[in-house]
């Protein structure tokens, strides 16, 4: 790993030193929108034979960074492939998503549970972080990511996808014991994975708490943020020579970005239900902050593009400590011109409040 970095503002950025624009990456840059991603994942065979196949997976982390400016690759891979190196039997039913064969509904089921050895049964998550990072050649970072433990405990429980969240918050309810006993396997899990990642060459991280969002204040304390200041507290924070930065993202979660900037994180992804200049007003100094566009903007015309861009850029206002993204993933029909042009207007636009 012993090319430079060129491009550093992402990093930078999450410090909140100095830079000469807002950065700018977004979630799920490697994915469905782009043809070429397309293309590649046919070549695969299905979604999981490209996440373990490291040449592969890094041609699809890497496309993205050929059609757009951006300041920073992330590393193509799933939030589940923890609980599949658990042995819960991933697969993915046709337009359903995600289901497990064998989901977690007691305490039997989380006893036998194992802390997969990341260089092991995630290996494969590694190969491609490594040759992800060597195929880079110091263009910009590379971000490694993971699903937060209550997040990964919603899919094992459920067994799949859900809208209502019956089964896991049952347990939640029912048998708290039992849930926590989850949560702690999971947190385990994540932290060791995610340092393997950063030993295998990830500069920085991002935990993806998707459904914290559905639980009530005191729930989201006990059952996920307690897990991820867990993660935080575990994690290599500093590798060749240079910090490492961890993001947390709760979706949904904006009422609740003091409590998660006190887990000691860096930064904190904010979706588009929260005003970013209010949420700079409440953190302070303490984090960076991501976000945070409603990804449907990117259906309108580029020039209303432009304007939301704007007025994001004036509502968090001048200075450092912003990474422009969207406020989660790009939706799979956007025209992968739109997607150029928001990433222009932010290029074009931003330098203006970093004077």
């Amino acid at each position: 790993m012993s090319y430079e970095l060129k491009n550093d503002r992402y990093l930078r950025a999450l410090a909140k030193q100095p830079v000469d624009r807002t950065p700018i990456w977004m979630m799920r840059q490697a994915g469905r929108y782009l043809p070429e991603y397309r293309q590649v994942r046919g070549q695969a065979g299905d979604f999981m034979s490209l996440c373990r196949n490291a040449e592969l997976a890094c041609e699809v982390t890497l496309q993205p960074l050929r059609r757009y400016p951006l300041d920073a690759a992330i590393l193509f891979s799933d939030i589940l492939t923890i609980p599949d190196a658990m042995g819960l039997g991933l697969y993915f039913e046709q337009g359903e998503g995600p289901r497990f064969e064998r989901p977690i509904r007691d305490a039997k089921a989380v006893e036998k549970l194992g802390i997969p050895d990341p260089e092991d049964e995630l290996g494969y998550v590694m190969r491609a972080v490594s040759t992800i990072r060597r195929e880079l050649k110091g263009e910009v970072p590379l971000i490694g990511f993971s699903g937060s433990p209550w997040t990964l405990a919603t899919y094992m429980v459920e067994g799949g996808s859900t809208k209502n969240f019956s089964v896991v918050k049952s347990m939640l309810y029912r048998e708290p014991k039992v849930m926590h006993q989850l949560l702690d396997k999971l947190a385990q899990s994540v932290t060791s994975y995610l340092n393997a990642q950063i030993a295998n060459g990830a500069q920085s991280v991002m935990i993806f708490d998707t459904w914290g969002g559905v639980l009530s204040p005191r729930d989201y304390q006990e059952f996920s943020l307690r897990y991820m200041a867990q993660i935080v507290d575990g994690l290599t924070r500093e590798n060749e020579g240079r910090k490492v930065p961890v993001t947390l993202f709760t979706k949904n979660g904006g009422q609740w970005l003091e409590l998660m900037a006190a887990t000691g994180c860096d930064a904190l992804g904010v979706d588009w239900t929260t005003n970013i200049g209010d949420a700079r007003r409440r953190v302070g100094d303490q984090v960076a902050l991501q976000g945070n566009m409603d990804p449907s903007v990117l259906y309108a015309s580029p020039e209303r593009i432009r304007e939301e861009v704007q007025t994001i850029l004036e509502s968090f206002g001048s200075g450092t400590g912003h990474v422009f993204n969207l406020g989660h993933g790009i939706h799979p029909e956007v025209d992968p011109a739109h997607a150029e042009a928001f990433i222009q207007a932010v290029t074009e636009l931003s330098s203006a409040f970093h004077k």
